[in-house]
């Protein structure tokens, strides 16, 4: 038997010749209108509206965000703000013991003592820097005569799984977002740090240092005030004569920190300090275009692991706590990479020494006796 009999057959048609052409006739109607009949229930809805979200309830809006509001005491209430004298949000900070002990992001805030810190119940102070921890890009600081702060509850970042919930604070501490884990806890190689400036590699002999061609948009150079045709003469005390040894002087050093540069513009020695930024940052903004569409960290590589997220966060909001869903404290945002990736410091990669900064901090060995 054919398959066509068979086909037939099955379908409840006699097997004649002239059914069997019927069959096929009919078969070749089916199969050539197959598409619209398949596409009329869309057609036949073209004209009904579709039910669609109301704007707020788009984004991490007040009603989206009403299923993780118990998790204010644990999130917002112990987030800080980091702010310049002239309350510039700078970056967050966690609060990680009740008298005024709080870890932030280090690279941001170089010279703590012109900021201060906010707290949630409206509260303000000084603070003085405890420990700076490079390689993890933390600083542990203390707000002066503060008490009586409500301190995170630590949980366990390992546990973790792809695409799990997270909620963490936006707008310096002020408000909660969700966004969940995004990819797989991993080391970040770092790629150093950067000026953003090209260099002529063919100096005159007759000119003393390095001229600078060219600067990047929003670079470190761009903003302490470098320009094109500046010669750079001094980098962090050393004299410079070769490109090259200005690549050295600068890569070695992590983002984030400061440098002195002295510069000659116009038959006029002049100097600025610097604060360097990660190469990668500078990369993706060479040409003025914001690929981060919010901006990215001055540090956002060289970390020992991270726990990437998709929360909708700016580089502000670096520095605060990142909680499960239960309100257990599994990190601290530590860059802010694109506009759809985030890194956070998993807990177990500070937590014991952060205690024992504290601890160091608290209890200060006792002055040895003269004898």
């Amino acid at each position: 038997m054919t398959n066509a009999e068979t086909c037939a057959r099955l379908s409840g048609i006699s097997t004649s010749s002239l059914e069997l052409r019927h069959f096929f006739a009919l078969r070749k109607f089916v199969i050539r209108h197959s598409a619209v009949l398949l596409l009329s229930p869309f057609f036949a809805l073209a004209d009904t509206p579709l039910p669609t979200l109301p704007p707020e309830q788009r984004t991490n809006g007040k009603q989206t965000l009403s299923a993780v509001s118990p998790l204010k005491p644990l999130t917002l209430d112990c987030a800080a703000r980091i702010e310049s004298v002239l309350e510039r949000p700078i970056c967050t900070a966690t609060i990680v013991g009740a008298d005024g002990y709080v870890l932030t992001k280090a690279s941001e805030v170089p010279d703590l003592d012109k900021a201060r810190v906010r707290f949630a119940d409206g509260r303000t102070a000084a603070l003085r820097e405890v420990h700076r921890e490079a390689r993890l890009d933390l600083v542990l600081a203390q707000a002066v005569g503060i008490t009586g702060l409500p301190v995170v509850s630590f949980g366990a970042s390992k546990p973790l799984t792809l695409g799990q919930w997270l909620c963490s604070t936006a707008d310096a501490g002020q408000e909660p977002r969700i966004g969940i884990v995004s990819a797989a806890r991993r080391a970040i190689p770092g790629t150093g740090a950067a000026l953003g400036i090209r260099m002529d590699e063919k100096t005159p002999k007759e000119v003393k240092g390095v001229r600078i061609i060219g600067i990047a948009s929003e670079s470190p150079a761009e903003i302490a005030g470098l320009q094109e045709n500046d010669v750079l003469l001094n980098i962090a005390g050393e004299a410079v004569a070769q490109y090259r040894r200005v690549h050295e002087l600068v890569n070695k050093r992590q983002p984030g920190e400061v440098i002195e540069v002295r510069y000659l513009r116009k038959d006029k020695e002049e100097t600025c300090r610097v604060r360097l930024a990660s190469r990668t940052k500078v990369l993706q903004n060479w040409e003025g275009e914001d690929f981060a569409n919010g901006g990215i960290s001055l540090r956002s590589d060289n970390f020992p692991e991270v726990l990437q997220h998709d929360i909708p966060l700016y580089p502000s909001d670096m520095g605060g706590p990142v909680t499960t869903l239960e309100g257990k404290v599994v990190g601290i945002n530590i860059a802010r990479v694109d506009r759809v990736t985030t890194f956070a410091l998993p807990v177990e990669a500070f937590r014991t020494e952060a205690q024992q900064w504290i601890k160091a901090d608290r209890h200060p060995p006792k002055a040895v006796p003269v004898k």
